[in-house]
């Protein structure tokens, strides 16, 4: 008889342990529904790699406004309403969801610094403190003058770009946004898109969003035990190292003007400038500083030039909508003279174009995933301390139930109602900020990021028509493909796939008032750098 006990100890044993491996991907009690899982894989089968903001939205009108997905032993929530986003995100759970997801690679890249996916509470209050001490609307208001300028070059810059073809128009809208973005920064702008600190950010931004793509690398942190393979046998090591290297080169190096800046005497007025100063104030490192500079470049360029390109893809694709904007901006502001901030508010149409630009198709689809750090409860069900939260903007903003036709650009349903909702909808919860994030990690440029959009929405419409490129072949008219997102694939971002167009002034008189305004920036221009080039 005792012959047996041991036997029978290590076959419940094992039984045991085959029992939880087993329930490794299977949804615990009290999580809210989602998809049918495997063991050991959960939804890991199923979770898409590319556009995943599309399937994410088809599983919430399977499951519902809340959902849960199962990744190996780890869990990811699902939020694909406003109500929920407000109540959960924004105000009972603000606190417990402001964390991020544990990300092996771009800890290895920045150390934990980067403002956007850095850990909560640390140094996210530090890097976040900082933020909202010079990322003010006042301050904001002192860096207009550079924004106005920057807006009259990217007119200058396409008014002189005839063919006005893809890579061109493209490259256009990244330097303005690399421009505004580096000068209020740093107070040196980019004349060209081919000046030295904008080619290097744009390949260093280009390996670093590579990085961070989803299932491009192997699930380092799913199964910690990769992140020790050797070097030789790890490319993503290797890709790391080479962006880390990057990143500190530009960074560090635009830091280091700063700081001469302050020491002989030559201020720009730049935000780094102040956070240097106050950095002790901050308790920031030097190394702090320099990745709060990279983040903050990193959250303003691309996102504005997405839009921008967005915004050229929606006018070109929907003429009527085109039609209206032009109308009301020559009724309001004229030929006689470029729009001004202050018009805007006088332009209810355009304020729509640049609120459904946003709905229609929002610059990251998913934001950027929260992450639990204790158990919380909402509507009975239980969102896990560690859960990996995914706030599915893109969902919310083409809910059929919220808003009709969802998938068309249509600027007039922002006339109808507040939000362009629906008639009937209950769009309580809705908030026009919503594209930029929610709780307490909401975007801290917002600001400085909507006077750009206002200022380039205004002077395209009011200077520019955006036509159908004609084949010269056919004389046909070349469509123009509204679902080809490329940054969808993979990244936390998107911009539409180049695509041609015809983009000519609406008059010789614009292009005359286009050269004119750009000839009396230049004194704004050639302000923020050393070298006129």
């Amino acid at each position: 008889m005792s012959s047996l006990i041991a036997p029978t100890i290590i076959l419940g044993a094992i039984v045991y342990l085959v029992t939880r491996l087993l329930r490794i991907g299977m949804r615990e009690a009290g999580l809210p529904p989602g998809p049918p899982t495997l063991s050991l894989l959960g939804n890991l089968h199923v979770f898409p790699t590319e556009f995943t903001h599309l399937r994410l939205t088809e599983w919430a009108k399977q499951y519902g406004a809340i959902y849960s997905l199962k990744l190996g032993p780890s869990t990811a929530i699902v939020i694909s309403s406003a109500a929920i986003v407000k109540s959960f995100m924004d105000k009972s759970a603000s606190a417990t969801t402001a964390d991020r997801p544990a990300n092996f690679l771009a800890d290895r890249v920045a150390g934990g610094l980067n403002l956007v996916l850095s850990r909560y509470p640390e140094p996210w209050r530090t890097l976040r403190k900082t933020a909202h001490a010079v990322l003010t609307p006042q301050a904001t208001a002192r860096h207009l003058p550079i924004q106005k300028a920057e807006a009259t070059q990217l007119m200058y810059d396409i008014l002189k770009d005839p063919k006005a073809r893809p890579p061109d128009f493209y490259k256009h809208a990244r330097r303005y946004s690399m421009s505004v973005i580096l000068s209020v920064l740093y107070g040196k702008r980019c004349p060209r898109y081919d000046t030295h600190e904008a080619t290097a950010f744009f390949h260093s931004q280009g390996l670093w969003e590579h990085t961070l793509e989803f299932g491009v690398h192997p699930p380092l942190d799913l199964l910690p035990i990769l992140q020790y393979v050797p070097e030789r046998f790890a490319p993503w090591k290797t890709l790391t190292k080479e962006v880390r290297k990057l990143q500190r080169e530009l960074h560090l190096g635009l830091l280091r003007e700063v700081e001469e800046n302050l020491t002989e005497g030559a201020e720009s007025g730049c935000y780094m400038e102040e956070v240097m100063r106050r950095r002790e104030e901050f308790r920031m490192t030097r190394e702090m500083a320099a990745y709060f500079g990279a983040a903050t470049i990193e959250g303003g360029a691309d996102t504005t030039s997405y839009f921008l390109q967005t915004l050229i893809l929606a006018l070109t694709a929907f003429p009527e909508a085109q039609r209206k904007a032009h109308e009301e901006i020559d009724r309001v502001v004229t030929w006689e003279h470029l729009p001004t901030l202050e018009d805007f508010a006088q332009l209810p149409y355009i304020q729509a174009v640049v609120k459904e630009a946003h709905r229609w198709r929002p610059v990251a689809p998913l934001g950027v995933p929260h992450a639990a750090t204790a158990d919380e409860e909402f509507g009975g069900f239980l969102i896990p301390k560690g859960s990996t939260i995914f706030v599915n903007t893109w969902g919310i903003f083409h809910d059929s139930d919220m808003f009709d036709n969802p998938d068309i650009f249509e600027p007039d349903r922002f006339l109808r109602s507040e939000y362009g909702t629906k008639p009937g909808a209950d769009d309580r919860d809705f908030r026009h900020t919503l594209a930029f994030g929610c709780g307490r990690r909401i975007c801290p440029g917002i600001h400085l990021a909507n006077n750009s959009l206002m200022l380039n929405a205004m002077n395209l419409i009011w200077a520019f028509n955006f036509d159908l490129a004609v084949d010269p072949q056919t004389r046909l008219p070349i469509p123009v493909d509204i679902l080809n997102y490329h940054k969808a694939r993979k990244g936390i971002l998107t911009g539409p796939e180049p695509f041609e167009c015809a983009i000519t002034p609406r008059s010789a008189h614009h292009a005359s008032l286009i050269e004119d305004a750009f000839g009396d920036a230049g004194h704004v221009l050639y302000s923020r750098h050393s070298k006129r080039d």
